[in-house]
């Protein structure tokens, strides 16, 4: 089959790892796999080398005037990527997007996974979230849970196939780079995915300020970050309340892929307290590298993880967990999240794609 996988990025958020290890796996299987996405700012390329098996389109996207809206810049994102693929549209069997922005600018004649839901109030970015969600074809989502809110809010069947996780890459890291990062940092709890409203950062900072009345050597560390949304009010409050509690987090922002599950492997804990997720990819990557888990106590959260992770609501929640994977080893919750890590793999989920694919009867 020849397949387009479109994304609306080329730096390192959760969809755009899952595209591009997808892509590789589903060419891995023989698939002719393109993957379309927008370069913003001049990338010409993704955050990580690609299987040359798996072709590249990287449509430029300049950046816009300076007092571009989020809106704004929505709507040029869908016509620039939508135009360029116009052009090639009829080459691919199956057309899969991966997000609200690559669906719509297929007019959503596409497969769409929904790795999760959000609420926008930016009016442009609502319509393109409710079009892309309502109008494909064909739905998969990531996780059950996520496909039971599309079944309760919209009336959707979506097929589950959960991600992969890169496994190996993670498990077996170089001790040498281990001892440096904690030679940097001493010891740490990792988050990762940046400072911003869904991934709980807030919630996250209070959290580590009573977690330090009982570690006092211990630092958070904040990694990755890059987005297409502008959160710089978010990252401010979080900035004056960092300062407020006499707190200074290490903001390390986007890590070089190669030092990524050193630096993982390397935390003492792994805080996840995102408010809203599909599946939990950096999570899972953590598990893979053997460190105790600490995430937001939602149904999807619980559905991926089960008894692998420790769960916590509140800010008092997450430092009182927090505390307890840090003082109190539990050897079987880490063989049993490496277990679980190690059950999800890249092969499975494209054949499972591939299968997908080809049970579906395409609208002409």
């Amino acid at each position: 089959m020849k397949i387009a996988l479109l994304s609306y990025s080329t730096k390192p958020r959760g969809g755009v790892v899952h595209t591009l290890a997808l892509a590789e796996a589903l060419a891995a299987t023989g698939q002719d796999v393109t993957v379309w996405t927008l370069g913003r700012g001049g990338d010409d390329g993704f955050f990580r080398p690609v299987d040359p098996a798996v072709r590249l389109r990287v449509v430029p996207f300049p950046d816009g005037p300076e007092h571009e809206t989020v809106g704004e810049r929505i709507l040029r994102s869908i016509a620039t990527l939508g135009a360029a693929f116009a052009l090639r549209a009829a080459d691919y069997d199956v057309v899969h997007a991966q997000d609200c922005i690559s669906a719509n600018a297929v007019d959503c004649r596409c497969v769409r996974t929904v790795h999760h839901l959000d609420h926008f109030t930016t009016p442009e970015l609502a319509a393109c979230h409710e079009r892309a969600v309502v109008e494909p074809y064909a739905h998969l989502c990531v996780s059950a849970a996520v496909a039971t809110e599309l079944a309760d809010g919209w009336g959707i069947k979506a097929t589950v196939i959960p991600n992969g996780v890169a496994y190996d890459r993670f498990a077996a890291t170089d001790p040498t780079a281990r001892a440096n990062w904690r030679t940097r940092l001493g010891r740490y709890v990792l988050t990762v995915g940046g400072i911003e409203p869904r991934k709980g950062s807030l919630d996250l900072l209070e959290a580590y300020a009573l977690l330090r009345t009982t570690h006092p050597d211990v630092r958070l560390v904040v990694a990755g970050g890059e987005t297409l949304f502008d959160y710089r009010d978010y990252r401010t409050h979080w900035e004056r309340r960092a300062a407020e509690l006499a707190l200074e987090p290490v903001v390390l922002g986007q890590v070089p892929e190669d030092d990524l599950p050193s630096l993982v492997a390397a935390a003492d804990a792994f805080a996840f307290p995102s408010v809203k997720e599909g599946f939990g990819l950096a999570a899972m990557e953590a598990l893979a590298a053997g460190v105790p888990l600490v995430v937001r106590d939602l149904p999807v959260l619980r559905e991926v993880f089960g008894q692998t992770a420790q769960f916590a609501t509140t800010p008092e929640d997450l430092a009182r967990e927090l505390d307890r994977a840090l003082t109190t080893p539990d050897p079987a919750r880490r063989a049993a999240g490496r277990n679980l890590a190690a059950s999800h793999t890249w092969e499975t989920a494209a054949q499972r794609h591939v299968d997908f694919y080809r049970s579906l009867t395409v609208p002409a």
